[in-house]
């Protein structure tokens, strides 16, 4: 398995790339293609076709980008960080911000 240093669900910046600057949560993350899909960043219009259940039209929805393209956002002061992995002494494991040393895992 790939160790990768962003899961679902965390605050990211976009570091790279058309969207450079943007934050956002990561909604999925596909660890054999190392991409992520994080919410509001690479948004493309699909033509959807409508069916019994849904109407059909222009839609807009988030396309994955590389994981090398995103870091976490240090939760004390919303700045990109690097993330480290410890072990706690009760044998827990965390992941922690290398900035400011806040734990991410809670």
């Amino acid at each position: 398995m790939i160790k990768t240093h962003v899961k679902k669900g965390d605050q990211v910046i976009v570091i790279s790339g058309k969207d450079k600057g943007k934050i956002g949560q990561i909604l999925s993350v596909n660890r054999k293609d190392m991409r992520v899909v994080v919410q509001g960043v690479g948004v493309k219009t699909k033509h959807q076709k409508a069916t019994m259940a849904d109407t059909g039209g222009l839609k807009k929805i988030e396309s994955s980008i590389h994981i090398s393209n995103v870091m976490h956002l240090d939760p004390k002061d919303n700045k990109p960080t690097r993330i480290g992995r410890k072990i706690l002494k009760d044998g827990a494991r965390i992941r922690f911000a290398k900035r400011s040393g806040e734990a991410i895992d809670k």
